[in-house]
């Protein structure tokens, strides 16, 4: 299962220096609905290797403001703290896949 980012976890878990991807989503979001399944397959096959989760941007609103969140779904990649790469739009699995390893 993905992990669930929210305002109140979400620096403490990039900080952590370990591979991260959010995904910023909303439940009125068609395409975000259709890369839900991938975001929790993703989470399952890399374990502790990375985190990686679901922002909504209804309930949670740090990142949006910060990272200028303008459409969804937008895809955030941190490694080592620092963000390194953002996808707009729906992705692949494979293109997800491939950038997580490539942080590892």
């Amino acid at each position: 299962m993905a992990f669930q980012f929210t305002d109140a976890n979400v620096k403490e878990v990039i900080a952590s220096g370990k591979p991260v991807v959010i995904d910023c989503w909303a439940t009125w979001c068609g395409p975000c609905v259709r890369m839900s399944p991938i975001i929790d397959e993703l989470a399952e096959e890399f374990g502790d290797k990375a985190v990686i989760g679901k922002y909504n941007i209804d309930e949670q609103s740090d990142l949006t403001g910060e990272y200028r969140i303008m459409s969804i779904p937008t895809i955030l990649l941190f490694k080592e703290g620092k963000l390194v790469e953002r996808l707009a739009g729906s992705q692949p699995k494979s293109t997800l896949d491939e950038k997580i390893k490539g942080m590892l």
